[in-house]
């Protein structure tokens, strides 16, 4: 009995220590590592995804750039020190703000999805994987609601693994095959179990899509499957794909300091920020 008190004790001691280390995590992902405080007006750093205040990371930018005698084409990511040309704010549906380190392409105005997209077909990790419950979506059939969004998104994606404008032909060919399957289901939906609807679904799609994204084919699958069952439109999925791919730039970075030396940066970031905010 004291044996089972005990393991009940140290399960409940686990759990709680899970929690506590998750809630700490999250807590990190949204502050400011250079204020500390919580985030506002989101910025990224444009290769690393970082996120921070925007105001602190265009101090951060005038601060690095007053140290070097010649304008900077680049800035290093204050956390893991990867180079970035751009700061990404003012996020919102298929376009950002881009603010260039270089003075001469400042302010410029673009089509952020894109760039956003080509980011995560360029990554080896899958970033929402745990956000979207797949295999929910199709036990529950939710395969059979139609998906409005579906188009515009499948061109985009289109258009960003082919760096082709015209991409109508592949689009309507793998909206086409999509739909056909899920006329398809209408009728059987019956008809066999969740995973052998899955794996049809994935191997149609493949077979469409293999001859024009050729490497890129799985991870379009993967990608198209994870839409699908975020039930999101365009603009609310990239929001939420934005966010996870800084906590993922956060959580890559803890990994490397713990392994490098404990000397904090953010002394360094309050020092700059208090003396600029005495000019």
């Amino acid at each position: 009995m004291e044996s089972e008190t005990a393991a009940a004790s140290s399960s409940s001691s686990s759990s709680s220590s899970s929690s506590s280390s998750s809630s700490s995590a999250a807590t990190e992902a949204s502050c400011c590592p250079i204020c500390l405080d919580p985030l506002t007006d989101h910025a990224y750093l444009d290769r690393c995804f970082h996120a921070f205040c925007y105001k602190c990371i265009t101090k951060w930018v005038k601060f690095a750039a007053a140290k070097h005698p010649r304008p900077l084409s680049s800035i290093r990511c204050p956390l893991c020190k990867v180079e970035n040309l751009s700061i990404i704010h003012g996020f919102s549906g298929g376009s950002f703000q881009r603010r260039y380190v270089n003075q001469d392409q400042r302010n410029r105005c673009l089509s952020g999805a894109y760039e956003l997209r080509s980011h995560v077909y360029d990554r080896e990790e899958e970033i929402a994987n745990n956000i979207f419950d797949v295999q929910r979506y199709w036990k529950s059939r939710k395969y059979l609601w139609q998906n409005m969004w579906l188009q515009n998104w499948l061109r985009r994606e289109i258009q960003t693994i082919t760096q082709e404008e015209d991409a109508d032909v592949i689009v309507h060919h793998i909206q086409g095959v999509v739909e056909s399957f899920m006329a398809r289901q209408q009728k059987e939906s019956l008809k066999g179990t969740p995973e052998q609807k899955r794996e049809e679904f994935r191997r149609l799609i493949f077979g469409a899509a293999g001859p024009f994204l050729l490497a890129r084919t799985k991870r379009f699958v993967d990608e198209l499957e994870l839409f699908l069952a975020s039930g999101l439109n365009i603009d609310a999925y990239d929001r939420v794909y934005m966010q996870r791919l800084s906590m993922s730039s956060s959580r890559d970075t803890r990994e490397i300091d713990a392994e490098s030396s404990d000397q904090s940066v953010q002394s360094r970031f309050l020092y700059f920020l208090n003396e600029d905010d005495g000019d």
